[in-house]
């Protein structure tokens, strides 16, 4: 454990180098830029090195105060009486932490005798000298900082779909997740993240059991029945120590009034609490992307098409553009549905080719309209990652993890990054992730089956692919003949050793949906990868490189699935006439560059 922990968005990483070579240069050890353990989870070691640091040093930027990571570590560090805070840019301190006095630092050179360096170190040893006069049996001239206040920790459960209606799942999930977005904005409690909480889901809930295994205090849990234009939404926040409940309420409403029971429940949870609301959090918690709810209904669908469906999937992606397009149509200032259009516009690139323009139009839209808008500079990054643009999608990706290293769209997009870079030991840290935080994303399990099966760990790949084969059959059950998610069962069951079941599968699929680009694409990779069987693997595949696009093919030629085929020289011939076609269409095409619109990034 460190003597400090430094606290920054990691757009930020420049400029913080030289202030950690000036702490580590009077012998105090720093905690700030470490390799995590693939798979492991992030915030249980950050909350370790807070806990053991004698000081947190936030460096506080446009950027970083916008991030919900850097602001909670700044207010556990402040509730200790360990913060330190320096300032670049004149950044809008949040409101918890204005108090307490910044060191600013613009204009330093990264000379630790100047002015600015040395009014840091000393605030610094400062802290430090109290923090270790504080511990039993330290110097003790120095009174230990007052015990912190009291505070309240939930965690959200999953609301429980009771519509009658599987497909009414995306709408009860929507609103816990708009409702763990709305508490964590409120800076007296601290919310269990989304990935968390959503491990309950479908099961029979011990509340106290889940509150010792969380270490909240309390527990929200509650329902959803939608039907026609009404709603139902009943909640309940239980003390998780003596399962008595502390409030519940059930509300009888249109489903118009979708957002007015949302915010009545995180106000009447902050009341119940006898917590202080300040009017800033209360104007966060109303500020949402869109005050019409037949938009957010729109959105929460293409949304939920996005998860479940794989990325190539060219009628998923035609979904996506179709429900974004008319939510964006009823609320042009809905940056969160722009951004989703974005998606949907390069998914279908994938298999369609053409240009970046539109999506990147839509990207930009969502930008102009929030450019704190994480979810749209990793959606940015996918774009520009197609265009061959790596320097650029890297920054986009660097700039979406400072904002919200919580979000699921955010880390998919690292993941995707840095797996078509060839970094699979960074790429399995973020599909971990993004897998943990939707229980119905079968797209990065089965990338996981990937990174593990390329960095040669077996038991990594066996367990990402027994998880992408659960999530599979539980799809396959109430639709047998969804020839996309067959494509992930077959991958999965082929690495779990069970090649007769993954070939059948395989069979049927191609009976059924025999152009189906992607699933094509990933029976190639698991009759590469699991079943070695060159042959079938060559079958497969040709009449994916018969129509593959420039986007595609630079990701295909670089994927470490099909290492099996690169020395064959029927995979050889393969790639030129695919290079051959595309060049020729390229050619074809007055004005078009002779540059391709795809560039390899690899």
């Amino acid at each position: 454990m460190a003597d400090v922990f430094v606290s920054y968005a990691r757009i930020d990483k420049a400029r913080v180098a030289p202030l950690v070579a000036a702490i580590e240069a009077k012998g105090w050890s720093v905690w700030w830029d470490p390799d995590i353990t693939p798979g492991q989870e992030f915030d249980d070691q950050i909350e370790a090195e807070i806990d053991a640091a004698k000081a947190v040093v936030v460096v506080w930027t446009p950027t970083s105060v916008a991030s919900r990571w850097v602001r909670g570590e700044a207010r556990e560090a402040a509730e200790r009486g360990i913060l330190v805070p320096v300032r670049f840019e004149q950044a809008r301190l949040p409101m918890d932490v204005r108090a307490i006095h910044t060191t600013d630092i613009d204009g330093w050179d990264g000379n630790p005798d100047s002015p600015q360096a040395q009014e840091l170190l000393r605030a610094l040893a400062a802290t430090i000298a109290r923090s270790q006069a504080a511990k039993p049996g330290g110097a003790s001239t120095v009174a230990a900082p007052e015990k912190p206040a009291a505070r309240f920790t939930i965690c959200v459960l999953p609301f429980a779909n009771m519509s009658g209606d599987q497909e009414q799942e995306y709408f009860s999930d929507g609103i816990t997740e708009d409702i763990i977005t709305d508490l964590s904005k409120v800076s007296a409690l601290e919310v269990i993240s989304r990935n968390s909480a959503f491990m309950y889901k479908g099961a029979h809930v011990d509340v106290p059991k889940v509150a010792r295994e969380l270490k909240v205090s309390h527990v929200l849990e509650g329902s959803v029945r939608k039907a026609g234009g009404r709603l139902r939404i009943s909640a309940q926040l239980i003390d998780g120590e003596t399962n008595k409940h502390v409030w519940a309420e059930r509300y009888d409403r249109d489903s118009t009034d979708i957002f007015a029971i949302q915010d009545e429940i995180s106000e009447a949870i902050v009341k119940a609490l006898k917590l202080r609301l300040l009017p800033e959090e209360k104007k966060a918690i109303e500020r949402r992307g869109t005050d019409n709810a037949e938009a957010h209904n729109l959105y929460l669908m293409a949304r939920q098409t996005y998860i479940i469906k794989h990325e190539g999937d060219p009628r998923s992606a035609e979904a996506i553009i179709r429900l974004c397009a008319r939510a964006t149509e009823i609320d042009p200032g809905y940056a969160q549905a722009w951004t989703l259009l974005g998606i949907g516009y390069k998914n279908l690139r994938t298999t369609q080719g053409g240009t970046s323009k539109t999506g990147m139009q839509a990207v930009e839209r969502a930008l102009t309209l929030d450019p704190n808008l994480a979810e749209a500079h990793a959606t940015k990054a996918q774009i520009l990652l197609q265009d061959g643009d790596a320097t650029s999608a890297a920054a986009e990706v660097a700039s979406a993890l400072a904002l919200d290293p919580e979000s699921y769209e955010v880390n998919r997009a690292a993941g995707r990054l840095n797996y078509q870079l060839r970094r699979h030991a960074d790429a399995i840290r973020y599909f971990e992730k993004a897998t943990k935080m939707m229980e119905a994303d079968i797209n990065s399990a089965s990338m996981l089956c990937s990174c593990y099966a390329a960095v040669g760990d077996a038991m990594g790949a066996r367990r990402a692919a027994e998880i992408g084969a659960k999530r599979s059959e539980e799809v396959l059950v109430n639709d047998p003949n969804n020839s996309t998610v067959l494509g992930y069962s077959a991958y999965a069951l082929a690495l779990l050793g069970e090649g007769e079941r993954a070939k059948a599968r395989m069979n049927r699929a191609l009976l059924i949906d025999p152009d189906n680009f992607s699933m094509r694409y990933n029976f190639g990779c698991a009759l590469c990868v699991s079943l070695k069987d060159k042959d079938a693997a060559l079958e497969v595949l040709g009449q994916v490189f018969d129509t593959i696009t420039d986007n595609f093919l630079p990701y295909a030629k670089g994927d470490p699935d099909l290492e099996l085929l690169r020395d064959d020289p029927r995979y050889q011939a393969m790639i030129a006439a695919a290079e051959a076609r595309l060049a020729a269409a390229r050619a074809a095409e007055p004005g078009v560059p002779g540059k391709r619109d795809g560039a390899t990034v690899l």
